[in-house]
């Protein structure tokens, strides 16, 4: 999935999940070595895990690069929850 950043020097994030755990990430832009840091870090963790550890976590803007990925883990939650609801009706 890509999720599109707001406020952040990285412009895109780019990411897979298997099940609800966070398998791949990427930052596309933004400061390299931070930007893998969290990568590394986050990769491998439970998706809500993810979202409790980085949600708010604030550099410029009201955000960071760390907040938008746990706003892209909260979209991709949204929306899959969504799906499954309307595949059950």
């Amino acid at each position: 999935m890509e999720y599109t950043t707001k406020g952040t020097c990285s412009n895109k994030i780019v990411f897979e999940i298997e099940g609800d755990v966070l398998t791949s990430v990427k930052f596309v832009g933004g400061c390299r070595g931070n930007t893998q840091g969290v990568a590394r870090l986050a990769e491998g963790r439970k998706v809500d895990d993810v979202i409790k550890l980085l949600d708010g976590v604030v550099c410029r803007n009201g955000t960071s690069c760390p907040d938008q990925l746990a706003k892209a883990l909260k979209a991709y939650r949204t929306e899959h929850t969504q799906k499954a609801d309307g595949a059950a009706q």
